[in-house]
């Protein structure tokens, strides 16, 4: 019979802590310790495995039945003679019409704006040209008349921002600008750190210093890491809809928002499917240019 391998506290230590940026194998070839104990000591060991207690913390709150704060059916915005081009005037107040987000009341926009006679796309010029004209000078003034004709992207974009304000006063109430538990959680942990550099960051090695000394509130798991990732544009998805001005949130919440994003480039991944979530992540989150990204794509093919 095989005598069962001792293992020291500090070869535990040791072994964990390569797991984090090595494989299985790699780990027993660094330690001289056997795979099967390798393996024994990581799955004993639990902090590879999804963070309940990480995920509970970067969770929103679930939806609530509750009564509706948002007005159900708008008052129709004033038609205003702003160009005194009667047709461009006609198109600024559909456009204002659909940027309600109402359903029913962007169907009746739409509609209307097809007896218009004359082709958007001439009457987006029209609008260019009077922005021009009556901002001399300014260079950016015509930029505001682009996509004036393209009423079913702004019809998309509507819906979609008035359904993420129902979200938010669903899960939040009228408490979604207010800082949320995680985000106190940053401010007190990096209470007492001086931002520094041309944007006003935080050094990048002290912010993980300080969220390394909660190993209970730390992604264990890549998997872990997108959830707190999905967590954060999520909520600045919701406060943008109410509020562009107050979406961000505090610096602290974004200083962990990249600390978490970098650690895509720490934490092994468990298998193929979970490699293959974090570069669909990476692509679709447009974060790919970022300089973690060549490390995060190092990371998930080993």
């Amino acid at each position: 019979m095989k005598a069962k391998h001792r293992v020291s506290d500090e070869q535990r230590r040791q072994v964990l802590e390569l797991r984090r940026r090595h494989s299985l194998r790699e780990v027993a070839e660094a330690t001289g310790l056997p795979l099967g104990t390798v393996k024994t000591l990581v799955s004993r060991s639990g902090i590879f495995r999804d963070n309940d207690q990480h995920r509970a913390l970067f969770t929103l709150p679930p939806i609530k039945a509750s009564s509706e704060t948002l007005p159900s059916v708008p008052e129709l915005p004033p038609q205003e003679t702003v160009t005194g081009d009667k047709e461009v005037d006609a198109v600024l107040w559909l456009r204002s019409i659909i940027n309600t987000g109402q359903a029913a009341l962007i169907q009746r926009a739409m509609e209307a704006a097809k007896r218009i006679k004359t082709p958007l796309d001439v009457l987006e010029k029209r609008y260019r040209d009077h922005l021009t004209t009556t901002n001399p000078g300014n260079l950016f003034a015509a930029l505001s008349s682009f996509g004036f004709a393209d009423l079913d992207s702004l019809a998309s974009r509507a819906i979609e921002q008035h359904r993420l304000r129902l979200e938010g006063v669903a899960r939040f109430g009228d408490a979604l600008l207010a800082d949320t538990y995680a985000e106190v959680f940053c401010i007190d942990v990096l209470r007492g750190l001086k931002a520094d550099g041309q944007w006003g960051d935080f050094d990048k090695g002290k912010v993980a210093e300080r969220f390394n000394a909660h190993p209970d509130l730390m992604p264990h798991t890549l998997a872990d890491c997108l959830y707190e990732l999905g967590y954060w544009d999520r909520l600045y998805r919701l406060r943008h809809a109410v509020d562009r001005d107050a979406s961000d949130g505090p610096v602290e919440a974004t200083a962990r928002d990249w600390f978490a994003f970098g650690l895509l480039a720490e934490i092994r991944p468990r298998d193929k499917a979970e490699a293959l979530a974090v570069f669909r992540y990476l692509v679709a989150s447009e974060r790919d240019d970022m300089p973690e990204a060549e490390a995060i794509l190092c990371n998930l093919i080993g």
